[in-house]
């Protein structure tokens, strides 16, 4: 447990993705960090020193959504070009393709026990799928434009979803019906998600804001306005006690749900914050955005005594709106100047963020995108092996194959390589 007083500091730095970061989760078994960029590119960040990381190739556009089973042995992807896809996190960079949306997909979430998937996408539906036999179940289609996020509840009776039609809604799991709609947004609904218990709510939106219902009795109980942008992303302390935010302001704000205040403002990005993550035991948070790194921090404020650091900060050190205590500033990778007013507080040293080496990995060994009955054998190998979903491209990917006189197939693996070379 972290002693009374310590802030929280910059923990590590991982570069390797070649464009915006814009999904972050870590492994149950806090040993891995997955992320997902504009680059399609999916990464798992070994969080040991010196440690490989794997870089997993497949999807053919930006990936918008990243999560970890709860046994941490697969994580599953969303990406916009209308997939999702289930990896194993490891060398063998194994992958199932799951495809019912008919639009780019927003969010992927499992359930607690993993025997399910979320999904929310532009094509205006929240589809839930079978993991073992990896298979669609079925739609919830009551949302009215682009449903940005869904969640499963911890229990796995609920669904929580939000979209730009400006509405967070709660489903039934057994009956697949909406049971709760709540609206008062200004903007699109962004983010949302559970609290650890289960028995509240929190959404975010476009219009700054950050608001937490009870669903017990359907009251809006807490209402944020922090942030000077939009508010992208947040993540919940597996205590319940605290969620930290990401906003197109370029900060990370760190709230205390019980005290009802803001904390700790967190300024290391250059530009929009648009994913943040708690590890599963709190210890550790992540975030990433449009500068294209990957910052993970060390928690350390979980045990402090708000009675002494008010003292010790009796006088208010920002222009922001009150109540604030700090502002972060890590010096490592980012050098910020201290604004006007400001105080930067226990300078951090990133200590291992060498460049890990990079492993460029794919393969999908189960799809669920259909196969034309009229496809030669060599385009059908591709839609599915490859994860080509238009059949002309997969037709011109063969027909490429053949000009360049590669062998057709010659195994999974062979097939691969020419697939990702002619991309």
């Amino acid at each position: 447990m972290a002693s009374v007083m310590e802030d929280p500091t910059l923990e590590r730095h991982f570069k390797g993705h070649k464009d915006v970061i814009s999904c972050a989760d870590f492994n149950p078994n806090n040993k891995q960090l997955a992320t997902g960029s504009c680059d399609k590119s999916l990464m798992i960040w070994n969080l040991a020193p010196k440690a490989r990381a794997f870089r997993f190739v497949g999807h053919t556009d930006v990936i918008t959504g990243v999560n970890f089973a709860p046994s941490g042995s697969m994580v599953a992807s969303s990406s916009r070009d209308q997939t999702v896809r289930l990896w194993t996190p490891s060398i063998k960079g194994e992958s199932t393709v799951f495809k019912a949306h008919t639009a780019s997909v927003r969010s992927v979430h499992f359930s607690r026990d993993g025997q399910r998937l979320v999904t929310a996408s532009d094509d205006k539906s929240v589809k839930v799928w079978g993991v073992e036999r990896k298979k669609f179940l079925y739609s919830l289609n009551r949302h009215t434009n682009w449903v940005r996020c869904a969640r499963f509840s911890p229990d796995g009776r609920l669904i929580a979803s939000c979209g730009d039609d400006r509405t967070v809604r709660l489903w039934d799991t057994s009956s697949h019906q909406c049971i709760n709609i709540f609206t008062d947004y200004g903007g699109s609904a962004t983010f949302v998600d559970f609290n650890s218990s289960g028995t509240c709510i929190a959404s975010s939106g476009a219009d700054n804001t950050i608001k937490i219902w009870d669903i017990r009795t359907n009251k809006l109980i807490q209402h944020y306005k922090v942030h000077n942008a939009g508010v992208n992303c947040f993540s919940f302390h597996p205590s319940g006690n605290y969620l930290i935010s990401g906003s197109s302001d370029s900060t990370i704000k760190i709230l205390d749900l019980l005290e009802g205040r803001l904390i700790y403002t967190l300024h290391g990005h250059k530009g929009p914050v648009l994913t943040v993550m708690f590890s599963r035991d709190g210890d550790l948070f992540a975030s990433g955005g449009a500068d294209s790194q990957v910052l993970m921090w060390k928690t350390n404020f979980d045990s402090l005594n708000y009675r002494e650091l008010l003292s010790r900060h009796s006088k208010r050190v920002t222009p922001d709106p009150p109540p604030h205590l700090m502002d972060i500033y890590p010096r490592s990778h980012h050098r910020h100047h201290p604004q006007n007013g400001t105080v930067e507080i226990n300078p951090v040293a990133d200590t291992q963020s060498t460049d890990p080496q990079v492993v460029e990995v794919g393969r999908v060994v189960f799809s669920t995108t259909s196969v034309s009955v009229c496809d030669p054998p060599g385009v059908a190998f591709l839609k599915v092996a490859c994860g080509v979903t238009d059949r002309k491209q997969a037709k011109k990917l063969f027909l490429c194959c053949k000009e360049q006189e590669i062998g057709w197939p010659r195994g999974v693996d062979t097939s691969l390589k020419a697939c990702h070379r002619l991309r």
